[in-house]
């Protein structure tokens, strides 16, 4: 789902209706028709559209940002931009691939980095973590290691990544283990300082404690999640970990 509010950040005050239908009504609903139309399908006609005008700003830029997290791959990208060159015209389409060249680059080192992160740890990185991909700020990726008598996963944050404050509840028993296996991380409860985690740390949380845990900003994090077992097992997420706090960790 498309939520967007740079109308009402930079023009609430000034332009408060075009504010409203920029956020509400462009992104708010017409970007959210996904029944009629894919998030995939209306970047890639949005990219052309604005490409055909020579708008090459950073409205643009935003557009090929939203384009590569909706799925268009770099070879795409550039096979869209060449041939909409024939028609919106050939100096358009250099300014507009300069600019796509050094978004999906960032695509091409955070792989490498990937590489070496998972090179250096005995469990896969697994596959993008969609399913629980609204609860986390950033990427993050899961490999089930244990899906019989106990739960164990291999749970893998990009740089910055890090899921909401969550609490583990259960009727008896319950609560979660971290075992940290690359990278460098953090783990806070609610009321407490961050923790710093390294590989061979280990995190005991109880049922009931308000916390959360994710990756430095400067580093890839992986820990395996370890399911205690126990009876009326839930989780309750909260509120995503706000960048002011979060930007203060070293």
């Amino acid at each position: 789902m498309v939520k967007q509010t740079a109308g009402r950040d930079q023009l609430g005050d000034f332009a408060p209706k075009f504010a409203q239908l920029n956020d509400d009504v462009l992104f708010g609903e017409v970007w959210n028709r996904e029944e009629k139309l894919s998030l995939r399908d209306r970047s890639l006609v949005t990219v052309v559209s604005l490409m055909s005008q020579g708008l090459v700003d950073s409205s643009f830029q935003y557009h090929l940002m939203s384009a590569k997290n909706n799925g268009i791959t770099k070879e795409e990208i550039a096979e869209i931009l060449t041939h909409a060159a024939f028609y919106a015209g050939w100096p358009k389409a250099w300014a507009a691939f300069k600019m796509a060249k050094d978004v999906w680059m960032e695509e091409s080192l955070e792989g490498n980095e990937r590489e070496t992160h998972e090179r250096n740890m005995l469990f896969p990185v697994g596959e993008p973590n969609s399913g629980f991909a609204q609860y986390f700020t950033g990427q993050s990726y899961l490999a089930p290691l244990s899906t019989e008598q106990m739960g164990i996963f291999n749970v893998t944050f990009e740089p910055g990544c890090r899921n909401n404050w969550h609490i583990h509840h259960a009727a008896s028993g319950g609560g979660q283990i971290l075992i940290c296996v690359g990278g460098r991380g953090y783990y806070q409860e609610w009321g407490k300082e961050a923790q710093e985690l390294n590989p061979g740390d280990v995190v005991n949380i109880p049922v009931g404690a308000k916390h959360w845990h994710g990756a430095a900003p400067d580093s890839w994090f992986s820990h395996l999640a370890v399911e205690v077992p126990g009876a009326e097992i839930s989780n309750e997420w909260l509120e995503a970990v706000d960048d002011v706090s979060y930007g203060c960790l070293k």
